[in-house]
Parts: C-alpha cells; sequence; structure tokens
C-alpha cells in the first residue's frame, strides 16, 4: 500500500482547505510551498480519539518548525465543513480549537492514494506523514497504523537532520556532530 516516496518529487496537490481559526476557506497547493519545507500529514477522520492529539500537537509546535522555514498541512478525506466544524468545537467536547495551520480536505480520496496512504475498503486514509523540501522533494516519510500517533519531536529532530547538511547517526539532535560532513 505505502510506496516509498523518499527521494521522488511529491505528488502534486491542490486541495480546499480551512484556516486554522476556522474562520475562513481557501486552497493548498504544492506549489504554494515551493521554497519552503513542508510537513504534509495524513490523518483518518475529524472527531476521532487520536487524531486530535496529534493535531494540537503539532499546532503546539507550530513555531518551531516555523522558525525551521517549515509549514504544516494537515489532511483527511473529511470536507473542508467537516473540518471547520471541528475546529470551531470546544476541546472539552471533543473538538480541535484553534490551530496553526489549516486542515485540507481530501474527499476525492485522490491525495491519499497519490501518498499511498488510502485504505481503499475503508475509505480513509493510514496515518502518513511526509517531510517534503523546499524543491518538493520528499525526504522522509513514516506511515503508522491508525491505532498509534506519531512523535511531534521525532518529527522536528527528523527535519532539523535533514536541514544540518551532514550524516547523522542514530539518535541525533542538533549540537552532535555528524558522522561526514556533505
Amino acid at each position: 500500500m505505502a510506496e516509498r516516496l523518499v527521494g521522488q518529487p511529491a505528488p502534486d496537490f491542490k486541495l480546499e482547505t480551512v484556516t486554522g481559526d476556522g474562520t475562513d476557506f481557501s486552497t493548498a497547493a504544492l506549489s504554494d510551498y515551493k521554497g519552503k519545507w513542508l510537513v504534509f500529514f495524513f490523518y483518518p477522520l475529524d472527531f476521532t480519539f487520536v487524531c486530535p492529539t496529534e493535531i494540537t500537537a503539532l499546532s503546539d509546535a507550530a513555531e518551531s518548525f516555523k522558525a525551521l522555514n517549515t509549514e504544516i498541512l494537515g489532511v483527511s478525506v473529511d470536507s473542508k465543513h467537516s473540518h471547520r466544524a471541528w475546529i470551531n468545537t470546544p476541546v472539552n467536547d471533543n473538538g480541535l480549537g484553534k490551530l496553526n495551520f489549516p486542515l485540507a480536505a481530501d474527499i476525492t480520496k485522490s491525495a491519499a492514494r497519490d501518498y499511498g496512504v488510502l485504505i481503499e475498503e475503508e475509505g480513509i486514509a493510514l496515518r502518513g506523514l511526509f517531510i517534503i523540501d523546499p524543491e518538493g522533494e520528499v525526504k522522509y516519510q513514516v506511515v503508522n497504523h491508525n491505532d498509534v500517533g506519531r512523535s511531534v519531536e521525532e518529527t522536528l529532530r527528523v527535519l532539523q537532520a535533514l536541514q544540518s547538511g551532514g550524516l547523522c547517526p542514530i539518535n541525533w539532535k542538533p549540537g552532535d556532530k555528524h558522522l561526514v560532513a556533505k
């Protein structure tokens, strides 16, 4: 199902979005992120249990990503209207509250299919996360079972390693030595 995209040009997309504050609709395309890094992540459905823990944790870390010239875009197969309702639902009522990045609607499931994370028989996406560089190349992908959330800290660590300009050993963190500088 999830094919290897690392080292390949990221599949193009154009998706309807809702702003992180839940007030406006827009669109997002891969070309909008040219010159910036992009954390492009899929989650199964709005109004579920694991998804809000990931989405709000990424939102809380948005400034750390911005400091690394990185934007975040979340996407599921739900509509932009469902995304808006979820953002505008209080956290205590299983809502998201305001976010620091937009959510995109993949109603046609084309982006999930193109990124190899669509579970065809269920019509939802696996938890796929892709780091795309400023030239549009996929540099990292991780796909989880839908029962398990991803790690914001690991995503940041990998992004920093990719941007560091060297070969990074296991558990490399900013400030650690490279095996070889590029």
